[in-house]
């Protein structure tokens, strides 16, 4: 389990427009939002990544980067990034699933076909949302078994503007006994 203000796994991929991302060395005055989506085959995933994309210049206005990432590979990565008509969203790929449960990430297996035709890979990772300090420590994490009933972008970006004038930490921290 990840634990906000500790140190999360190391995240390194390749991205579609933007070489590398390696989240260690990942340059933002308060942090990058990581959110990992089930791949192509979802058509919630899709509209999601549609309001992130709507946001990125509000994240960037707080000095926070933002990241998609799947373990599709990346032609499929291309297809999603190209159906939601990305212009300032990264887009990571080939996430490993090891890789996937470091980060807490739950994984089904195929179900076949989709709703809109496309095949889901064999075993894929259900989403999660993640915002990573600039130190590489957990502020705000959240994964999903299902891929509905998501966290909001402009829910985020309310509490990034309330946890800024208010220096609010991250919270849940407390890992002793209970």
């Amino acid at each position: 389990m990840l634990i906000p203000r500790q140190k999360t796994p190391n995240l390194s991929l390749q991205t579609l427009d933007h070489g590398a991302f390696d989240l260690s060395a990942e340059k933002s005055e308060r942090g990058t939002v990581i959110c990992f989506y089930r791949g192509l085959h979802c058509p919630i995933c899709a509209n999601y990544l549609t309001e992130l994309e709507k946001r990125v210049g509000e994240f960037a206005e707080r000095g926070v980067t933002t990241i998609a990432i799947s373990s599709d590979g990346e032609e499929r990565t291309r297809a999603m990034a190209d159906k939601i008509d990305a212009k300032g969203l990264r887009f990571g790929y080939d996430l490993s699933l090891e890789k996937a449960r470091e980060w807490g990430l739950y994984i089904s297996t195929s179900r076949g076909t989709t709703s809109i035709g496309i095949e889901e890979p064999a075993l894929f990772s259900e989403p999660g949302l993640f915002m990573v300090t600039p130190e590489q420590t957990l502020y705000y994490g959240s994964t999903q078994t299902m891929p509905f009933v998501r966290p909001h972008f402009s829910e985020l970006v309310g509490a990034l503007d309330f946890a800024i004038a208010n220096n609010y930490p991250a919270r849940g921290e407390y890992a002793g006994e209970v």
